[in-house]
């Protein structure tokens, strides 16, 4: 165990482990001041076809749904 000791002793680029929990809070990030994010076209059309997509599993959902009810 002393070896262990010494060891640390002798090797000055050692990190010391902080729990999160007891670190001190950082500063968050004010969202409200950011803006919108710059998008590429291909970005949107995913964005536009995902939207789509949930929007018909949705419909199919809500029609199945119905079909059971009656």
């Amino acid at each position: 165990m002393s070896t262990m000791t010494q060891a640390l002793k002798e090797n000055r680029n050692y990190y010391v482990v902080v729990h999160p929990l007891d670190d001190t809070p950082e500063e968050k990030i004010d969202t409200s001041r950011l803006g919108r994010m710059p998008m590429t076209p291909a970005v949107k059309v995913s964005l536009l076809s995902l939207r789509v997509y949930l929007l018909l599993m949705l419909t199919l959902v809500l029609f199945r749904v119905w079909q059971l009810a009656q």
